[in-house]
């Protein structure tokens, strides 16, 4: 090969491999940047709907990682349909209102999101009446690429986080957000979703109470023992002067080794709903469940239980199924 060939041939190598360097770059920066400002991400609002409560000294919570209404296809490459999502929320809905609890924490719930067909989740349940929403969004990207393996499921934008829904008034509301995986390669962490502590004060009946709404690692196990230090030390915090309650998905099972999950059940005077160390009931699938990834606990010294169980009847709406608590305030 003549060398006038040979530099032809480079510079054309050269400039295709600039090209698709520049579309890399571009695609980057696009897919992983927000689309909501930041003052965005941490809200309180309040409806003027009809709220019905059960009862006046009588109180229940629900915690649920909702896994945006995707069911056993969340974490799986296929693709859905605006049918499928309209029949889990429509599913969800008819539980919620069935039930009736005073106050939803969710995980996993999508707000116009592309993935679920631009349905505002939190606000079509909040329709059941529940006036204080405090929303924590922790994913807004254009571009998501869980789960692996069908690329063109993971294009649109993604504004996905956790929410609060209460007939009760809520205040003093912070979203704190928790240490990042470390060793996470720069182009993964830039796709990633934040882990969350929502922090708000419940105003029941005139009594205050303290809820947090977490939802921890679920990959990387030593950053998942971090999340459960900061989560205990902010719960003792709290319940040194209010009642509070602990709610969300811990992404850790009692017969993990070394489950993280342990540190929480050690904290003093701390109630575990539905929980006991000789048989407990799974939430994690909702197919077939075989781990316990999602709690509730509280102040044992001013919460007395009434009522705790995992919620069975809502089937395959997500992947994870979610957990009631009826209760007291001393």
């Amino acid at each position: 090969m003549s060398k006038p060939i040979f530099k032809r041939l480079f510079s054309v190598l050269l400039k295709t491999l600039a090209v698709f360097l520049v579309l890399f770059v571009s695609f980057y920066f696009w897919g992983s940047s927000a689309s909501l400002p930041k003052e965005d991400y941490e809200k309180l609002l309040t409806n003027t709907l009809e709220t019905k409560y059960e009862s006046d000294s009588i109180h229940s919570i629900i915690t649920y990682n909702i896994g945006y209404l995707s069911g056993m296809t969340n974490n799986k490459p296929i693709a859905k349909t605006k049918e499928f999502f309209t029949k889990n929320l429509n599913k969800a809905k008819l539980e919620f209102e069935r039930l009736n609890p005073d106050i939803i924490a969710f995980q996993e719930i999508d707000y116009n999101s592309g993935r679920s067909f631009r349905v505002n989740q939190e606000e079509e349940i909040a329709k059941l009446g529940y006036n204080h929403i405090a929303r924590a969004v922790n994913w807004d990207k254009k571009y998501v690429p869980f789960p692996y393996g069908l690329p063109n499921v993971n294009f649109g934008k993604v504004v996905s986080g956790q929410s609060i829904l209460s007939k009760y008034s809520l205040s003093d509301y912070s979203r704190i957000v928790l240490e990042r995986v470390k060793d996470n390669p720069f182009y993964r962490d830039a796709f990633y979703l934040d882990r969350l502590v929502q922090v708000t004060k419940v105003n029941i009946k005139g009594k205050e109470v303290i809820l947090l709404n977490v939802h921890l690692e679920a990959f990387d196990k030593n950053t998942r023992i971090k999340h459960v230090k900061k989560v205990v030390e902010l719960f003792n915090t709290y319940a040194k002067n209010y009642p509070t309650i602990l709610v969300g998905d811990f992404n850790s099972d009692p017969a993990f080794k070394d489950a993280a999950i342990l540190e929480i059940f050690n904290i003093p005077n701390i109630g575990n709903a539905t929980f006991s160390k000789e048989k407990y009931d799974f939430t994690y699938d909702s197919d077939k469940p075989h781990k316990r990834l999602d709690y509730i606990f509280y102040t044992s010294n001013n919460i007395v239980p009434v009522e705790a169980r995992v919620l069975k009847e809502f089937g395959q709406v997500s992947d994870h199924l979610p957990l009631l608590m009826k209760f007291k305030l001393k």
